[in-house]
């Protein structure tokens, strides 16, 4: 068993055809097989039908998820025109075809730009989405549908790969909360002809990107998997980062606010030790810094 639990993120390439989950119990049971750890968590669920960039989240990095999870996104997306299906991607039942001859390049390039900037966008009811306590998806297993309140989301662009009809293929940029599935589906209707999303591939998150990404496999079969965990100093390198003396130290893991001194001034800012180690999520109360979550000194 290592001496120093490890702790941090993992930018997996994600199979199809697994879950978010699948990857995570898989990577739980070598994480604990070695450290005897078994807090494993990911941060921003990828379909089974989708591969691509999926943070893993190992040891104390699980409760940085909501950070990781805020951050850009970016997609590779095939929609496919000409049909509805209950779940807005391959998974599910056809619920209705239309012929899709008469779609052109002319009229998607028109119809685009509704879906790129501040949008409302409805869930699909195959989500995992809370609605009265309960998930979307269990009430649509149930053959319930529910009425789902529009949410604001970003889309910042949308860029035209390849059209080969009934076949579109897209690169989006998009912020947190985004469903692509929803927007292949919404996309369908707007050229009254219906679509669905028919292949996706997560290509960034924040920093993560595929290129530098790991296969599933390399993580669950090599002897040394660990080189490839990503520590919350780098991960976090986009945000705002200050390094702690070791008084401030002390004084944070004892729940002691600290007076701001010049440097960061947002509203959230991550507190490193010297060696890079990080001690706590730091919030601004007046002319302090009050710890939103503090973590422990690893040995």
């Amino acid at each position: 068993m290592s001496e120093r639990v490890p702790v941090g993120f993992l930018n997996i390439n994600k199979p199809l055809h697994l879950t978010s989950h699948d990857v995570v119990a898989a990577v739980r049971r070598r994480y604990r097989a070695l450290t005897g750890a078994k807090k494993v968590g990911h941060a921003g669920t990828l379909d089974p039908l989708a591969n691509g960039v999926l943070i893993i989240c190992l040891g104390a990095a699980t409760r940085l998820s909501e950070y990781m999870m805020a951050d850009r996104k970016s997609y590779r997306a095939r929609l496919t025109f000409g049909a509805r299906t209950s779940t807005y991607d391959a998974a599910g039942d056809i619920l209705s075809r239309n012929d899709a001859s008469r779609i052109t390049r002319s009229l998607i390039d028109a119809a685009l730009p509704q879906f790129i900037g501040e949008i409302a966008q409805v869930p699909p009811m195959y989500s995992a989405i809370k609605q009265k306590g309960k998930k979307l998806y269990q009430l649509a297993r149930q053959g319930k549908t529910v009425a789902r309140p529009a949410r604001d989301v970003t889309i910042h662009d949308i860029e035209v790969i390849s059209w080969r009809n009934p076949v579109l293929e897209l690169t989006i940029h998009c912020g947190a909360g985004t469903y692509i599935r929803s927007l292949a589906h919404d996309l369908g209707d707007a050229l009254e002809v219906g679509a669905y999303l028919s292949g996706l591939t997560r290509l960034a998150s924040g920093r993560f990107s595929l290129e530098d990404s790991v296969e599933l496999t390399t993580i669950l079969e090599s002897d040394d998997w660990l080189r490839h965990i990503i520590s919350p100093y780098d991960a976090l390198r986009d945000y705002d980062r200050m390094t702690l003396t070791d008084v401030e130290i002390h004084s944070v893991r004892h729940g002691g606010f600290l007076r701001q001194r010049a440097g960061p001034s947002s509203d959230l800012v991550f507190a490193f030790d010297s060696a890079k180690q990080l001690v706590a999520v730091l919030e601004p109360r007046g002319e302090h810094w009050k710890p939103r979550k503090v973590f422990p000194l690893q040995s």
